[in-house]
C-alpha cells in the first residue's frame, strides 16, 4: 500500500476510535440527564464509528494472531507507561496542576498493570486460563481474579468495581 494512503487509513482509524469513545461518554451524559433516545443515538453512531475503525485496521493489516496481538499490546502499554505518561506528569507538575498530575500518575500506574496482564496472558496462552477481571471505574485499574477491598491506585471501594 502507498505510504500516503496508509497514513490516511491510520488517521481514519485514530479519528474513528476517538469519535467512538467520545460518543460513548456523550451517551452516558445523555442517560444521566434523562435523554434515553439521544443516548441511544450516540451509542448507535459510536458503534458505526467502531466499524469504520475496524475496517481501517483490517486494511492496514494491523490485526495479527493472538500471540502477536498480545505482544504488540504489551509493547504499547510499556511504552506509554514508561515514556509518554512520565512526560505528561512532568508537564502537569511544572504547570502546578496537582489534579492533572494525580490523574496522569494513576493512568501511568494502570498502564503498567495492563502491560503485566498482557505479559501474563502471553505465558498462559496455550492453557487459556479462565479468570474474572475487576475494573475500577475511577482510574481503570484491572485486578485479575481478586476483587480488592479498595483500588490500590486511587482508593475506590470494592463496590464500585465492574466485573468482567
Amino acid at each position: 500500500m502507498d505510504d500516503k494512503l496508509r497514513d490516511s487509513f491510520y488517521q481514519a482509524y485514530v479519528g474513528e476510535a476517538k469519535a467512538a469513545l467520545r460518543l460513548k461518554v456523550y451517551a452516558e451524559k445523555a442517560e444521566q440527564e434523562n435523554y434515553p433516545q439521544v443516548a441511544k443515538l450516540f451509542r448507535v453512531i459510536a458503534h458505526s464509528e467502531e466499524i469504520h475503525g475496524i475496517r481501517s485496521l483490517r486494511l492496514l493489516k494491523e490485526i495479527k494472531g493472538t500471540y502477536e496481538n498480545l505482544t504488540a499490546s504489551f509493547e504499547s502499554e510499556s511504552k506509554v507507561a514508561g515514556v509518554a505518561y512520565d512526560n505528561f506528569i512532568r508537564l502537569a507538575n511544572e504547570a502546578g496542576d496537582e489534579s492533572a498530575a494525580t490523574i496522569l500518575s494513576q493512568a501511568r500506574d494502570v498502564e503498567d498493570t495492563h502491560a503485566k496482564l498482557y505479559q501474563e496472558a502471553m505465558g498462559h496462552l496455550l492453557e487459556e486460563r479462565e479468570t474474572t477481571y475487576y475494573v475500577c471505574p475511577v482510574c481503570g485499574y484491572v485486578s485479575d481474579g481478586v476483587l480488592p477491598d479498595e483500588c490500590p491506585v486511587c482508593g475506590a471501594k470494592k463496590d464500585k468495581f465492574e466485573t468482567f
